[in-house]
């Protein structure tokens, strides 16, 4: 190196101000002892003599290497991870549970509905020349009458009875 100065450093303006003070050499007590030239070996060192350097340090004053600080997450990553499962498995689980419940509810009211493929119930339903085996006469010669007159039934005007029912309800009123 030669002895003066950067050519770039000794470009570079140097100004002096009075709110600016250097720092001074520390003095040193008279008890200062230097270090011995063999140490013992390092906290710090892993088992395999490999020192870790701790360049991460937190407020509160603890230090960690960044692989320390990697395997810490990677912990913490799997342990939410099973967490998470456990609490989707309790969940299916619960969710099974109250399948089978309803389940076993529509078993209990409705025995074999369940089990058959047939869902829907129509009655069956027979021709109009068809006769029943032993009478000679047709069979559904009541169930016509009753089809005619339930027709007619429904097919006249139902009276209103709106007046009646606030009758009721208000009491009757008297024109004055």
């Amino acid at each position: 190196m030669p002895p003066g100065p950067h050519p770039l450093l000794a470009q570079i303006p140097l100004t002096v101000s009075p709110f600016i003070s250097l720092p001074s050499a520390p003095t040193l007590p008279y008890t200062y002892q230097p270090l011995p030239s063999t140490l013992p070996p390092s906290a710090t060192a892993d088992s395999s003599g490999n020192e870790r350097e701790k360049i991460v340090v937190s407020r509160s004053g603890d230090a960690a290497s960044p692989e320390d600080i990697i395997a810490s997450c990677q912990a913490l990553q799997a342990h939410i991870e099973k967490m998470q499962e456990d609490a989707e498995r309790t969940i299916r689980e619960w969710e099974d549970n109250l399948r089978e419940e309803q389940l076993a509810e529509k078993r209990r009211l409705a025995p074999g509905w369940l089990d058959r493929d047939e869902k829907i119930l129509q009655p069956a339903k027979m021709a109009a020349g068809s006769t029943v085996a032993g009478q000679g006469q047709s069979a559904n010669l009541m169930d016509q009458q009753a089809d005619e007159t339930s027709d007619a039934k429904m097919q006249q005007p139902v009276p209103s009875r709106e007046g009646d029912e606030l009758d009721r309800a208000f009491g009757s009123m008297t024109m004055r």
